[in-house]
């Protein structure tokens, strides 16, 4: 039974500590926070934190300064006091004429009573001691006030009062009380003669009359520091809140703005340097408010232009395509000026056609009205398609096209918009097949469980830096001279790059002159997931000219284990097992 009860008591020990840990470390993690996120916080604390060293410093120097004072007054007047008893009672000891011991010391202890009185506080013992070595049968080995031994002088007092029969000499001690309690005191001996016998002469003053005096004169400046510190506390936190505030206030109304709230404004208090910054801050807003509606109108009126011109344009141009497809037909029967004009403005017209669909498009995603039609759909479907509609333009610039992965089975089920990858993808491929130079066009494929990532590599002319920074800008050109041989209307990769946002994925760009360049679209498996990494490198063999680059084995993309698919230069599918992805790429090239 005992046993149980004290099992019941330590878990309940255990659970009380518990609780106080955890509050503990509440308590540290608030004060933490605190400290960083409020600038009154930190500095009402490193005030108070100042200012309580510089109290508890100059306390304890007036401390240490009136102890002094008041110890080295009273040592001096009982100096002066034990002078003039000495004084006396050796003049009496003098004038003393004394011929048996019992009246001797009647007289010595009649004599010395003198000394119990006419002190400062009236508090002053006394101890006479006949000095070790004199043989004298007159002598009085001992005379005391009560209570008052040998035991409490030193030791070293003793040896100096001894030795100098005209000096006189002091030192500090602890006087013990009746009770448990020792008083501070200070002794002074000298030498005195009585009867041809020298006596050592000690006068004992309790300082506890002053101690008790230091200690209040301690205790009111302490409080009076305590009071200090909480006066400066309180005028630090007044004074900085009356400057944080309003700087609290600019920041909520400058997140405010930042969050579209262009009404926002700061409340001006006074004529101040505060109310000015208000003030300042208020016409800076309207200002910006005023600009940031003038450019979202100016936007508004540019996109309903494109949008407005790209519709009424779709009529005339259905006509005009009717009539070039009309020549186009006929072409064998014009002569060869008329026909090779009927072919241009064909073909024009196509790409005419084209440039108006992406401008309906672009014009889609200004107004955001652009949706994700998502489904889970296997990627390598959306690959082929893209392969096999890319075929004949890599024939016709001798490029070969093959597809490296890891994945298991080939499939990768993802939930996208066909279209708007389809369209992603084979952007990407025939840009990369025009820049390609007829080097081969290696498309990285891998995924893991929260991420699929395609990166389209070419060997061809690559990229300077500073194309990079504007590769995906709207009717950019990194060649302005250099004929467009597919495509056309400078808006594929700023759609691209929309489409790659609207499924919260990303799409990003290497290149290096001479090496090639690459393009990777990495994409959350899942809708709605987040992108915190991509499962493919990029560049993903580390860059390089085709064939001398390292394999892919070597990579962070090796994410699965098993066969690798490759697709050639006719959109066949082969499987490869055992081989790494390396190996692949070669036999690819082959």
């Amino acid at each position: 039974m005992t046993a149980v009860v004290l099992h019941k008591v330590g878990q309940g020990l255990r659970r009380v500590v518990t609780r106080i840990i955890r509050g503990a470390g509440n308590v540290r993690r608030s004060l933490v926070r605190r400290w960083r996120t409020s600038l009154q916080f930190r500095t009402v604390v490193t005030t108070l934190l100042i200012a309580s060293v510089a109290v508890v410093g100059v306390g304890g120097y007036l401390a240490g300064q009136i102890s002094n004072g008041l110890f080295k007054e009273r040592l001096i007047q009982a100096q002066q006091e034990s002078a003039r008893g000495a004084t006396q009672i050796q003049e009496d000891f003098s004038n003393a004429s004394l011929s048996d011991q019992p009246r001797v010391s009647t007289y010595v202890r009649d004599t010395l009573k003198l000394l119990e009185v006419g002190g400062a506080d009236d508090n002053r013992r006394y101890l006479m001691v006949k000095i070790p070595g004199q043989s004298s049968k007159l002598a009085v080995s001992s005379a005391d006030s009560g209570g008052v031994t040998t035991a409490i002088i030193p030791s070293e007092l003793r040896k100096a009062v001894q030795a100098d029969s005209d000096g006189q000499f002091w030192q500090s001690i602890a006087l013990p009380t009746g009770s448990a309690d020792v008083h501070p005191a200070v002794v002074i001996g000298s030498q005195v003669q009585l009867l041809n016998t020298n006596y050592e002469l000690y006068m004992i003053y309790d300082l506890n009359s002053a101690q008790v005096t230091l200690n209040y004169i301690q205790s009111v400046l302490w409080i009076a520091g305590g009071i200090l510190l909480l006066l400066i506390g309180a005028i630090v936190w007044y004074v900085t809140r009356t400057v944080v505030n309003p700087v609290s206030q600019a920041a909520a109304v400058s997140e405010k703005l930042a969050a579209g709230e262009l009404e926002e404004r700061m409340q001006v208090t006074g004529e101040d340097e505060m109310a000015r910054l208000a003030t300042s801050f208020n016409k800076m807003a309207t200002s910006l408010q005023d600009q940031i509606t003038a450019l979202a109108a100016l936007s508004d009126m540019q996109q309903r232009f494109v949008s407005d011109v790209s519709h009424e344009l779709r009529t005339p141009l259905t006509t005009v395509r009717m009539a070039a497809e009309v020549l186009y037909d006929a072409r064998d029967d014009f002569d060869p000026i008329n026909k090779r004009s009927s072919e241009l403005l064909f073909h024009q017209v196509e790409r005419f056609e084209l440039l108006l669909a992406d401008l309906l498009e672009i014009s889609r995603f200004d107004a955001g009205v652009a949706d994700l039609d998502a489904e889970s759909l296997d990627i390598f479907s959306v690959i082929h398609s893209v392969i096999d509609g890319a075929t004949p333009v890599a024939q016709a610039n001798s490029t070969e096209l093959s597809v490296v992965t890891r994945l298991r089975n080939h499939k990768c089920v993802v939930e996208m918009d066909s279209r708007r990858i389809d369209r992603i993808l084979r952007n990407l491929v025939l840009n990369a097949v025009e820049h390609s130079e007829g080097n081969p066009v290696k498309i990285f494929v891998s995924a893991d469980e929260t991420a699929v990532a395609v990166a389209v590599r070419d060997y061809g002319i690559g990229m300077s830096p500073s194309a990079l920074g504007h590769v995906f800008d709207r009717f950019w050109r990194a060649d302005s001279a250099r004929a467009r041989t597919t495509g056309g209307s400078g808006l594929g990769l700023s759609i691209a790059m929309e489409d790659a946002r609207l499924h919260d994925g990303w799409l990003e760009a290497w290149g290096v002159p001479g090496e090639g360049s690459c393009f990777r679209l990495t994409l959350p498996r899942k809708r709605g997931g987040v992108l915190t990494h991509s499962p493919v490198p990029l560049p993903p063999d580390g860059g390089g000219q085709a064939g001398t680059s390292p394999s892919l084995s070597t990579g962070p993309i090796m994410t699965h284990t098993g066969s690798i698919g490759v697709v050639g230069a006719l959109g066949s599918f082969k499987s490869v097992p055992g081989q790494d992805s390396g190996n692949a790429s070669e036999r690819a090239e082959q």
